[in-house]
């Protein structure tokens, strides 16, 4: 991830670009989550303008204990993931606290759904998505969570998709004014 801080205009011109691929994917890929019907309508995706407020670099404060947490999902199905630490930060003057799961130990992936003022009205109602990957971490063990990147679940374009639900702890107090719209 390119350093909005040290770098605004490469950090917004990658954001743009994965938008723009993103868009392609789901326009014209076979394994697209917007049915084959739908994708011949479909202008791309809807996003809040990239807004380097919104993009953190942060010490992941992890676990001693890695409790296992159940969540359902969109289908009513149980998962289960590994509360494997937090994220602590401020958005204006409201202090956050962000749980970061792993489906399983080796996982070097970090999932972070979260839920926020937004949810239901300008953003999906279920929450949405932010993926971190190890390679994302910057030296000193400070991690990019960019809301930027936030992105909807598969479920928000097609109810053949059964996407976990954001859990409680994750419903922040906030808007989040980045990363995709409804």
């Amino acid at each position: 991830m390119v350093d909005p801080m040290q770098e605004p205009d490469a950090w917004k011109e990658k954001i743009l670009r994965n938008r723009a691929e993103k868009d392609r994917y789901l326009s014209k890929d076979e394994k697209s989550p917007i049915p084959q019907e739908k994708r011949g309508n479909f202008k791309g995706l809807n996003y809040y303008p990239p807004d380097s407020n919104f993009s953190f670099l942060l010490a992941l404060h992890e676990h001693a204990e890695k409790d296992v947490t159940v969540v359902k999902d969109s289908k009513g199905n149980d998962r289960r993931y590994i509360r494997w630490g937090e994220f602590r930060f401020d958005v204006g003057d409201v202090e956050i606290v962000l749980q970061a799961y792993k489906s399983e130990v080796g996982e070097k992936r970090l999932f972070v759904p979260f839920k926020d003022l937004t949810s239901g009205n300008e953003t999906y109602g279920a929450g949405r998505y932010l993926d971190m990957e190890t390679e994302e971490c910057f030296s000193g063990g400070k991690w990019a969570l960019d809301f930027n990147e936030a992105f909807n679940p598969y479920c928000a374009y097609s109810h053949n998709y059964a996407c976990p639900l954001v859990p409680p702890e994750n419903w922040l107090k906030v808007r989040i004014e980045a990363g995709e719209k409804s």
